[in-house]
């Protein structure tokens, strides 16, 4: 009898099942951002959206808010060539100024800092901006109504790089370093040179409109240009920044303290002014697309980081991109610019037919020069009489008088000054004097 075989056990089939994945990140954070605090979103990381919102703005975004003065920041250009080139061109020129004018003697080693030998300087009665005379800077290039009336067009283009003195040199330099430094980084060379040659120019030609005949310089334009830029700048992008209001003051502190050195005497205002306009007009049609930034967390002030701003990014984003696709449509950079060439085409003309406009302006002049016991804000058509003084205690009067020139001829120990105005007199210790010198020193007399 055959033995029966057991029965065949029956087989288990086990499945194994893959373990679910984990949640994705984003879930995970925003469960613990629910869970540990309530009503905060997940602060998105702004390189990993990058893409996402790079493509979603057209290329043009902000990862996130930033201080408009920030200087760290990713993209960071390595240096500002343009702006180092055009503070040596100044520096240079105004070198160059002051040898030419060679104080100690031209003036009798009557200056300020007479330690600097043919450095020195005219005392501050003279120039308030420790600087040549009012005879050297027309030598160098400075305007003047009398000179441009004989077709002397260069004058146009020597005056944007002239100062008035030492301390106007100063000021200028270090406002172009803070606010040219930082838009050549934001937006290029190419854009902040064309703004500053613009605006340089479009300022000089407004002060050859106004421009009496004592000599100016219009070399603030150029930084008055930068500064209108660097407002207009600010408003297109008003929603990305942070301390908006602490940047604004600072601009307008900077423009203010721009249009008093004005009111000065050889610095034009009217070449400030001009300067303002354009470059705000400029800014809006150029400075269309700041590159991104990277700031350091943990900085609160003008120039740091506001960790404030990390929080909703999302809605930061997309506002920003609607203000900035509006505000980048062509419509406004063409109107921008084309408001620039009328109001440039409108400075140009008058200046080549050789209108002036301060003899149908009485008081234009206090724009540009508040007159002061400090200084003198007259023009240069004034005529003295000299009276020569013997050692014998003779007296030769030489009075020479040709319309409005005076001349002035003496060889001998002392040499008085009368102004025909007002009567008011000086008397040089020395008569060995140029005709250029002598007309400083009556201008002076008569004010």
């Amino acid at each position: 009898m055959e033995e029966e075989a057991p029965p065949k056990a029956e087989e288990t089939r086990i499945d194994i099942i893959n373990p679910p994945p984990p949640p994705p990140e984003e879930e995970t954070n925003n469960r613990l951002s629910s869970q540990h605090f309530p009503g905060m979103n997940r602060i998105e990381d702004p390189e990993e959206e990058e893409e996402e919102e790079e493509e979603a703005a057209g290329g043009n975004h902000y990862n996130y808010k930033t201080p408009f003065f920030g200087w760290r920041r990713r993209g960071r250009r390595a240096d500002t060539w343009l702006i180092s080139i055009f503070l040596i061109l100044h520096l240079l020129a105004f070198l160059a100024t002051i040898s030419l004018n060679d104080c100690r003697r031209n003036s009798h080693g009557q200056c300020a800092l007479p330690a600097l030998a043919r450095m020195s300087f005219q005392p501050l009665r003279e120039n308030p901006f420790l600087g040549p005379s009012a005879s050297t800077l027309d030598k160098v290039g400075a305007l003047r109504k009398a000179l441009l009336l004989e077709h002397q067009t260069w004058r146009l283009f020597s005056s944007p790089w002239l100062h008035a003195g030492v301390i106007h040199l100063l000021i200028n330099l270090v406002a172009i370093v803070f606010i040219g430094s930082y838009l050549e980084k934001e937006f290029g060379p190419l854009r902040i040179g064309l703004i500053y040659s613009l605006s340089a120019f479009s300022g000089t030609l407004l002060a050859a409109l106004f421009v009496r005949d004592s000599p100016v310089v219009s070399s603030s334009a150029a930084l008055s240009g930068l500064i209108g830029a660097t407002l207009s700048a600010l408003i297109r992008n008003w929603r990305i920044y942070t301390h908006k209001v602490a940047a604004l003051l600072t601009i307008l502190f900077v423009a203010t303290c721009n249009l008093i050195l004005g009111l000065l005497p050889y610095v034009d205002n009217y070449a400030n002014i001009g300067g303002l306009l354009s470059g705000f007009l400029l800014g809006f049609g150029l400075l269309f697309t700041p590159q991104p930034r990277q700031v350091a967390q943990k900085k609160s002030a003008l120039y740091g980081y506001d960790a404030k701003t990390s929080f909703n990014l999302k809605q930061t984003l997309q506002t920003s991109v609607k203000w900035k696709q509006m505000l980048d449509r062509p419509v406004l950079r063409s109107v921008s610019l084309v408001l620039f060439a009328v109001l440039f085409a409108a400075l140009l003309l008058p200046v080549l037919l050789g209108i002036n406009m301060s003899k149908y302006c009485s008081w234009c002049r206090y724009v540009d020069c508040l007159p002061s016991k400090m200084w003198s804000c007259n023009d240069m058509t004034t005529s003295c009489e000299a009276v020569k003084s013997e050692s014998r205690n003779e007296t030769e009067k030489l009075y020479y008088y040709f319309g409005d020139i005076f001349q002035a001829m003496a060889s001998n120990s002392e040499l008085t000054l009368t102004c025909m105005d007002n009567g008011n007199f000086g008397v040089l210790p020395y008569t060995n004097i140029s005709q250029a010198r002598t007309k400083d020193l009556c201008t002076m007399i008569c004010s």
